[in-house]
């Protein structure tokens, strides 16, 4: 393997890359998420949703050979953990009260993007592992508390291991196609009980005169982008908080990659009322749950929109795994599975660096503990899936 002498540029926008340099280096990863493509990066930032002034300073690392882009990756100085969904509040307050200062903190992630994926995007191992290198190094230079590198992939996690970074287990649950041919023999597929209660849902949403239209990529109209923002900032501030995405930033990826959504509109006497957004890789066959919101209250409803609508296309257009996002046990009782993702940190000051590696072996074992609980809840009837089957690792 040739060694290469890089040169380390630390950008202040991912527009000052080009977008084909980034997106090929992306295409060269197994696990290529379109929430790391350079339009989706260059829209959070242009829309000023993931900018300085929301505690997101962009400083994306690049190595070079020469006019050669060899590795890169979305790294952001943060003045607070928001966005993140991998939690160090406790870190941080910890580091508080003995009078030190946490933040600002180096993130490598996509921002409010739970989505697990390639990281740090590179031509081959060495290119990874000096990337790595120069993400501590730049957190040193810069006096900087920690690094983080969240929802990584295991090419990622490997090199980040090597360098001697910190390892975090959380799990979320995605939907894998067992070779169902439809709705009906996805359900056919689960025990008993699940798929009564499955049953029940969908007809509380049905008998309540709601129904179901999607649009995909190009498909999906203004109008209809306008509606689904509606749905989503109205329910995000029922919860008491302002959306981290606005209009604009949706706006841009109607414009730049419309390919990489598709758009459920429940109706009820021909007025839409509630929408869903799911991200999807038609080449790789992989959904993404994401954003959902709706202007009136149906039971059910939500399951509808986020996972029976979605799975039900999912199955029939052949696509192979649906990601339900972060968190949510209650997923399960939807045939998501239980997934551990991963999460790569370092700590510049060392006796919290001793104790956070402390924290993670507890937590650690905690993951595996919980991980087994639920392996043996699994909704699949016996014949589906083997009991004893491991709990996937990042997809591996």
């Amino acid at each position: 393997m040739a060694k290469f002498d890089y040169v380390t540029r630390v950008l202040n926008s991912p527009l000052d890359v080009t977008a084909s340099e980034w997106d090929a280096l992306l295409a060269l990863e197994p696990d290529p998420s379109p929430f790391m493509r350079h339009d989706y990066l260059a829209a959070l930032q242009a829309s000023g949703c993931a900018t300085a002034a929301t505690g997101w300073q962009a400083r994306f690392v690049t190595l070079w050979v020469g006019d050669t882009l060899h590795a890169a990756c979305p790294m952001y100085l943060k003045q607070h953990s928001y966005g993140e969904y991998v939690f160090d509040w406790a870190w941080a307050n910890a580091y508080e009260q003995h009078g030190l200062s946490y933040y600002p903190k180096a993130l490598v992630a996509v921002p409010f993007t739970p989505v697990p994926g390639a990281r740090l995007l590179a031509r081959d191992p060495a290119a990874r592992a000096a990337l790595v290198q120069a993400l501590l190094q730049h957190a040193r230079d810069e006096d900087l508390s920690s690094l983080h590198l969240l929802f990584a992939q295991p090419q990622d996690v490997a090199a980040c291991e090597q360098a001697g970074m910190m390892l975090r287990h959380t799990v979320q649950f995605h939907w894998q196609n067992r070779g169902v041919s439809d709705f009906d023999h996805f359900l056919a597929s689960l025990q008993q009980e699940k798929r009564k209660k499955i049953r029940q849902e969908r007809r509380k949403v049905a008998e309540a005169g709601v129904s179901f239209r999607w649009s995909r990529g190009a498909d999906i109209g203004p109008e209809d982008w306008e509606f689904f923002y509606r749905c989503y900032e109205r329910t995000y501030l029922e919860h008491g908080n302002a959306p981290y995405l606005n209009r604009d930033f949706f706006h841009r990826l109607a414009r730049t990659a419309p390919e990489n959504w598709l758009l459920f509109v429940a109706e009820r006497e021909g007025q839409p009322m509630a929408s869903s957004l799911i991200g999807i890789d038609a080449e790789h066959g992989v959904a993404y749950g994401r954003y959902w919101g709706a202007l009136e209250r149906v039971d059910c409803l939500h399951f509808e929109a986020c996972y029976y609508q979605p799975l039900a296309w999912c199955i029939e257009h052949g696509f192979q795994r649906f990601e339900g996002g972060a968190q949510g046990e209650h997923k399960m009782a939807r045939a998501l599975l239980p997934v551990r993702t991963t999460s790569a940190h370092w700590l510049a000051h060392p006796a919290f660096a001793d104790a956070v590696e402390r924290f993670l072996q507890r937590e650690g074992d905690g993951i595996a503990q919980y991980l087994d609980h639920l392996s043996q809840r699994s909704p699949l009837k016996v014949t589906a899936a083997s009991p004893d089957a491991p709990v996937p690792h990042n997809r591996e």
